[in-house]
């Protein structure tokens, strides 16, 4: 019998950036299923519990030009290694002791996973070419997935092994990747700093173009959206008459459409036009806020239109970043900028709808925010798509 025939390098590049992609949201979503062992344990309140939440969310945005910086001196492969590594350590430190290991644990952890935000577009343009916006809704899927396991299965892993030990697992998806990324590239090869040719003025050159506004301005609109609605769609459906138990389940539908949303939106811009494509999806942005506004009833309906359009929603943003087509320097800049710009934003979104909740009482204005920042989403993100077509029809063949 023959041996078999070894697996081609973009096939298990592939799996690493679906482990990549798994890392990068399990480790602080995982704190949620689990916040209340967590306070008890520790003995805070849900605020300070909260913050292994939202920390991860201010890194991205604070910590993006240094993950910027890191890529462009340290080159793709580097960075890619260094968040595996540094997730790795963040994970560990996090569930090792008290309040302070955890609160540093969770900075060490949004610090390097901003690394990863910032790379995996690049990495994506760099290695699958034509292809690249296929696999772009690969990787956004594969965050979806990650998500949805670790929301399942942390809580019945915590009556076994207790917060830490369920908190602590996650750290597999990380070990997993480092273990197929290094033999992939080699250990000179995934730890040698190894810049692209220089390129000083790469950032200006991204920040000077008025369509990267107008794309960071759409990643606020996408951003505030999904984590706001993570946040506090629960909240809304038990409000509304559902148990704890049945708010949770339905909101899941929000999460599992995202993964049909993703893989969806890739066929969808191959076919037509990335300004279809985002007009198609921020129009179904917009039926979430105004569903749960008018028809409230029809929740089941609203959750899944929510999830397709942010599982397509995020993976436009990423299409759009590497579909400038610049060389990586410049990729990494306007990556990071529009990266920057949207999770400072999002990370207001959860604690804006809790005020707005707390001091009208009720989700509508709470919905009408969500309904701006998804019109937020629909205009700008129309109008840099409509750009990059233009642009894509005139490019030399």
């Amino acid at each position: 019998m023959s041996a078999p025939a070894p697996l081609r390098p973009l096939t298990v590049l592939t799996f690493v950036i679906v482990l990549v992609a798994a890392t990068l949201r399990s480790p602080f979503v995982a704190v949620a299923p689990v916040a209340g062992d967590i306070g008890l344990d520790l003995g805070v309140g849900e605020g300070v519990v909260g913050l292994l939440t939202s920390i991860p969310v201010f890194c991205f945005a604070v910590c993006t030009p240094l993950a910027v910086a890191l890529v462009r001196r340290g080159g793709v492969d580097l960075a890619v290694t260094v968040t595996l590594v540094g997730a790795i350590a963040g994970i560990v430190v996090r569930s090792s002791g008290g309040l302070i290991a955890v609160l540093v644990g969770t900075a060490i952890l949004g610090a390097f996973l901003t690394v990863g935000n910032v790379v995996v577009p690049i990495l994506i343009s760099r290695e699958y070419g034509r292809h690249a916006h296929a696999m772009t809704g690969v990787y956004t899927s594969a965050l979806n997935v990650g998500t949805m396991t670790v929301t399942l299965t942390t809580a019945p892993l915590a009556v076994s092994w207790g917060w830490r030990g369920a908190i602590a697992i996650w750290a597999v998806f990380a070990v997993a990747g480092l273990a197929v990324w290094l033999p992939l590239r080699g250990m000179r090869g995934a730890v040698v700093p190894l810049p692209g040719p220089a390129r000083p003025a790469a950032s200006a050159a991204a920040a000077r173009d008025g369509a990267t506004w107008m794309l960071a301005a759409a990643f606020c609109g996408q951003a505030f959206a999904f984590y706001a609605a993570t946040a506090w769609l629960p909240s809304i459906l038990t409000d509304g008459g559902m148990t704890e138990a049945a708010a949770g389940a339905v909101a899941s539908i929000f999460q599992v459409a995202g993964i049909a949303g993703a893989l969806a939106l890739p066929v969808l811009t191959v076919r037509t036009s990335l300004r279809l494509a985002t007009a198609l999806t921020g129009l179904a942005w917009l039926t979430v806020p105004l569903g749960f506004l008018l028809a409230p009833g029809a929740w089941a309906l609203w959750c899944a239109i929510g999830g397709l359009a942010q599982g397509a929603g995020i993976t436009l943003v990423f299409i759009m970043i590497t579909a400038f087509r610049d060389d990586p320097h410049t990729t990494a800049g306007r990556s990071g900028l529009v990266q920057g710009v949207g999770y400072s934003v999002a990370a207001v979104g959860p604690l804006l709808l809790g005020w707005l909740h707390e001091v009208s009482g009720a989700w509508v204005w709470p919905l009408l925010a969500v309904l701006s920042a998804t019109v937020l989403f629909l205009v700008p993100g129309v109008i840099v798509a409509r750009t990059l077509d233009r642009r894509a029809v005139a490019a030399p063949r």
